[in-house]
């Protein structure tokens, strides 16, 4: 089984005081960022500075931060996001997880991404590597198991 990390997501609530303390005070740098107007919500991806050769051809490995528009308060550890992991095949991977107990929280229905969750409740997300999988069963018509 192929694996590469990618990054970790980690929801802010001031992207201003964020971009500050990673960038200005930890070191890091701002490598990308998209916003979103329909989904209403801005991705800015970090990278170490001695990651930025990484960064740039293998988009990883990056720190996410989402900032979400529209006012929440995260409890619960809702303001970490997951872990992020490239892998060669999503379907294959996905069935090994299962072969060994694992629940696929949100399946690989598009070829492309699927989340599980660690012991821990840690929400790991799993994305094919290159260009998504032809859709297929069992996964194209299986629905989400719990959270994610």
């Amino acid at each position: 089984m192929g694996l590469q990390y990618l990054h970790t997501m980690v929801r802010v609530t001031d992207l201003d005081a964020s971009l500050d303390f990673y960038c200005n005070k930890l070191g890091l740098q701002e490598h990308s960022r998209y916003d979103s107007e329909q989904g209403r919500f801005t991705l800015v991806m970090l990278c170490a500075p001695d990651d930025k050769g990484n960064a740039d051809a293998e988009k990883a490995p990056l720190v996410e931060l989402t900032y979400n528009w529209d006012p929440e308060e995260y409890t619960g550890g809702r303001n970490f996001g997951h872990l992020a992991f490239r892998v060669d095949n999503i379907y294959e991977t996905c069935q090994s997880l299962m072969d060994q107990g694992v629940t696929i929280n949100r399946p690989p229905r598009d070829g492309r991404m699927a989340f599980i969750r660690s012991p821990d409740n840690i929400s790991i997300e799993l994305l094919q590597r290159g260009d998504s999988l032809p859709q297929a069963e069992p996964w194209a018509s299986m629905g989400n198991t719990g959270t994610w």
